[in-house]
């Protein structure tokens, strides 16, 4: 992935399920540390097993969630997020995920 430095923006944002009730304040301080990284099609944006320090939303395009035990679990689309189990509960990263096609992601550390 290659660093785009473009935050956010509080709209896209606040159209996640999970941040939609986050106080302004506190919404616009998530917004200002998440920075696009650009996803090629096929490309990994987690592996399972890795250490985890950032979490995910989720804003366009589409990504394949899989686990090496049972293959594909699903489909994330625009409004979904991951990555927030290993920074919640300390574990490796559960599962991998992959960009379908060529899309940006905004990170969160």
């Amino acid at each position: 992935m290659s660093p785009k430095f473009v935050p956010a923006g509080l709209a896209e944002l606040q159209r996640i399920g999970l941040l939609a009730e986050l106080p302004g304040e506190t919404l616009v301080r998530l917004a200002q540390r998440m920075r696009r990284e650009q996803v090629h099609a096929g490309g990994a944006v987690v592996e399972e097993g890795e250490d985890g320090d950032r979490f995910y939303v989720v804003l366009t395009g589409m990504f394949t969630v899989s686990q090496a035990s049972l293959g594909p679990r699903r489909v994330l689309r625009p409004g979904d997020y991951f990555g927030e189990v290993a920074l919640t509960m300390d574990v490796p990263r559960t599962a991998s995920v992959r960009a379908l096609t060529r899309i940006p992601v905004w990170p969160s550390e």
